[in-house]
């Protein structure tokens, strides 16, 4: 029996810190993705906030994120309490005098392995902040914004579902987070475009949209597979666990889900926008893909694969509407985010009911309801509070230099923007 159990500890956390890596390859994504869809005089600073992103929210869920979200005993179903710093992991002796239905009481793996895969689903949050940003934001405040959502905002309402909290009490389901982490992060954005305002030349005075096109449209589609890829890990290694055959047969239904989900919203998207531009819109395409692996995560356990795609397929479509709509209303966002992740992540939650019996529409949508309001309270205060300290936006000169020149004193395409050889 010990080297059974020894045995599916060992697989169990194997399989957890490989799905790990596959998610915090998605960083490499989101990088590639909106380096591709900004223009070339921004390009280096969106690559440095990326990685200075990922790096300050590992350091903060460690500070304190990863405590708030999941306390050893909380003090309510609302607030978890303040604790700091990673504890000890399970201990061997323990670990291997359980037995039965008792194994299943959170020491099937490593402690550390549940925290690594933690954490990088909160740099996937911050990253979706990122891009709806991008072109005007000063460096500095996105990084004290950064520094707040990975270590309270996100861990607080992770809490509520994952945690343990009172939505997860109230039956909401979000069994991979097209809310907990998808919406958090597109409401988060919201709050900050709203504030930061459009990018210069984006919208004219008689009510002309201007095309604001990204410079490398190759890479962004890198960026784009790279995420459909990391995304096996983001679905599939919440199923959690993998030694036995049931588990392996999830696991592998997921996977299938997740590719069949995006898979569906590239075609929805490449129609949409031929029937609604009159063009195949490769940046409505890349979008479609990331808008049908959004509307599976809440639940890509329970469709068959026709209804994954189906689902995907309609978050494909969406997506497309959303980013049109938000454009109308003079909501400038440079790679859709706020779309692909909020639009979407809630279509992926109140679907759920559709193909899980456990889940209630009501649910849902005080689920998605709670998730959007606190998560936009917090931001827009946080925000405001940068705002008024030292301000958010780069000046009008900055902007039209780029703000590779103004932030990092660094071009990425130098030989194409300054003109030099």
């Amino acid at each position: 029996m010990e080297e059974i159990l020894n045995l599916r500890y060992a697989l169990d956390t194997f399989y957890f810190l490989v799905m790990g890596a596959f998610v915090m390859w998605m960083a490499a994504g989101f990088t590639m993705l909106e380096a591709g869809l900004v223009r070339a005089k921004n390009t280096t600073e969106i690559l440095t906030k990326n990685v200075a992103l990922y790096a300050i929210a590992c350091v903060m869920y460690m500070l304190v994120g990863y405590n708030l979200m999941y306390p050893g005993e909380a003090v309510n179903s609302f607030w978890p309490g303040l604790g700091f710093l990673l504890g000890s992991d399970h201990d061997p002796a323990s670990v291997l005098s359980t037995s039965g239905a008792d194994w299943y009481d959170g020491t099937y793996y490593s402690g550390r392995s549940d925290f690594f895969f933690q954490v990088v689903f909160v740099a996937t949050a911050m990253s979706i902040v990122s891009g709806a940003v991008a072109e005007r934001m000063k460096l500095w405040p996105f990084l004290v914004f950064c520094v707040v959502l990975t270590g309270f905002i996100y861990p607080i309402q992770g809490f509520w579902k994952w945690g343990g909290g009172f939505l997860d009490g109230l039956g909401f389901s979000d069994f991979a987070g097209s809310g907990v982490v998808h919406l958090t992060g597109a409401t988060a954005a919201l709050a900050g475009v709203m504030l930061v305002g459009a990018r210069k030349g984006k919208y004219r005075k008689d009510g002309k949209i201007n095309a604001l096109p990204g410079a490398n449209l190759p890479l962004a589609t890198l960026g784009t597979f790279i995420l459909w890829m990391g995304w096996f890990g983001f679905n599939g290694g919440s199923e959690l666990v993998v030694s036995n055959v049931g588990e392996a047969n999830a696991v592998a239904a997921v996977f299938v889900n997740t590719n069949a989900a995006a898979a569906g919203g590239v075609v929805a998207a490449l129609l949409a926008a031929k029937f609604i531009l009159g063009r195949a819109d490769l940046t409505m395409v890349l979008n479609g893909a990331l808008a049908g692996l959004v509307a599976i995560t809440a639940e890509p356990l329970t469709p068959s694969p026709l209804v994954a795609t189906l689902i995907g397929a309609v978050g494909g479509a969406i997506v497309v509407l959303s980013v049109l709509g938000l454009d109308r209303l003079k909501i400038d966002d440079p790679v859709g985010a706020i779309s692909v992740h909020g639009t979407v992540g809630i279509w992926g939650l109140l679907v759920v009911p559709v193909t899980n019996a456990d889940a209630a529409l009501s649910s849902q949508l005080i689920g998605a309801g709670v998730i959007f309001g606190f998560v936009f309270l917090a931001s827009i205060a946080t925000w405001g509070i940068i705002r008024g300290i030292g301000g958010l936006r780069v000046t009008e000169e900055d902007e039209y230099r780029g703000v590779d020149v103004a932030e990092c004193g660094l071009e990425a395409y130098p030989e194409f923007t300054s003109g030099t050889k």
